[in-house]
């Protein structure tokens, strides 16, 4: 029958010769699946297997007994979290600080992979580069000091400009006015040359070609951004987008712990330190499952949205 599938008692199998050559595929490429393996693994033991927790948001878990011998609460969890004002400012706080977070670190990577993709010289080039991943490397614990130095209203280089300037110096990690843009700024500049990197490749990637028929053309480098470069990538930054969109119930755990304080609570706390809160400090295993169980199915509603939106308008997307 070919390459047709054959019907069996009402189902539809994979003819035999299709079999043999998916294991013919198989072994010939055996050495890159091999490689692949360790990849499984740590997916399997730390993505998959964690999933098996999520059944302690519907318990109310005793660690002494173990999680099959605690007793079942249902909803009651999820229900305590929506009765709760704490839960709900975090939340409104998470997609705030989250949304402004996906649309500064989702502009500013293309438009630093676009500056430095016009820059000629090749030494300044691979500075610059290199200047602006370095952040990426360094902790947020680190960094987050670097930070509260540079914000001291005693030693801080803003607070010098601004008395310089005949103003009165100003905590600024304790003023709820400003807590929130410190968070997005200070995010985006230790994030933004790393993520740069994917940009780069794939402006990388395009035909030298089109740039010289458009120069001959008499067009200006803007035009070449906005009629080459960037439909170029586009695909690239569909993908992106996606992807940060599932994070956008993540605001950042390891920035906001470091920087944050009894002071800007109402607008700093987020689901992540109020999981932390709840789960750690105060052991309530139960009610901090529940919140993460609600962040999670949020990112992944949203995440699927996104791709099917993103489908139907350009066909591209990530499955």
């Amino acid at each position: 029958m070919g390459e047709a599938a054959v019907k069996v008692a009402g189902r539809r199998e994979t003819p035999p010769e299709r079999r043999t050559t998916g294991l013919r595929r198989l072994w010939k490429y055996k050495l890159l699946y091999v490689l692949l393996i360790p990849a499984f693994v740590w997916v399997f033991l730390f993505d998959y297997l964690p999933l098996y927790g999520i059944s302690i948001a519907f318990v109310d878990y005793n660690a002494i007994q173990g999680l099959s011998a605690s007793p079942w609460a249902g909803l009651n969890y999820f229900r305590m979290l929506f009765e709760s004002e704490m839960f709900m400012n975090a939340f409104v706080n998470t997609l705030i600080i989250s949304l402004y977070k996906m649309i500064s670190g989702f502009i500013c990577p293309i438009l630093l992979a676009l500056a430095l993709n016009e820059i000629r010289s090749a030494w300044f080039k691979k500075t610059l580069q290199t200047a602006v991943y370095l952040p990426r490397f360094v902790s947020w614990v680190v960094y987050g000091g670097i930070i509260t130095l540079l914000l001291s209203p005693e030693t801080g280089i803003i607070n010098k400009v601004i008395e310089f300037f005949g103003g009165d110096p100003v905590y600024l990690l304790v003023d709820p006015a400003y807590f929130r843009t410190i968070l997005v700024v200070t995010d985006a500049m230790k994030e933004m040359g790393w993520a740069a990197i994917i940009y780069i490749a794939a402006i990388a990637g395009l035909n030298p070609e089109v740039y010289e028929a458009a120069i001959m053309d008499g067009a200006t480098r803007f035009k070449r951004i906005v009629h080459i470069t960037l439909p170029g990538i586009a695909s690239t930054i569909v993908v992106i987008f996606i992807l940060r969109v599932g994070y956008v119930m993540s605001a950042g755990l390891d920035q906001v712990i470091n920087l944050y304080n009894p002071m800007v609570f109402e607008v700093g706390d987020i689901l992540d330190t109020y999981i932390y809160r709840v789960g750690i400090e105060q052991f309530s295993l139960s009610l901090a499952a529940a919140a993460d169980v609600i962040k999670g199915a949020i990112g992944l509603v949203l995440v699927l949205v996104a791709n099917h939106i993103a489908k139907r308008i350009n066909d591209s997307g990530i499955f």
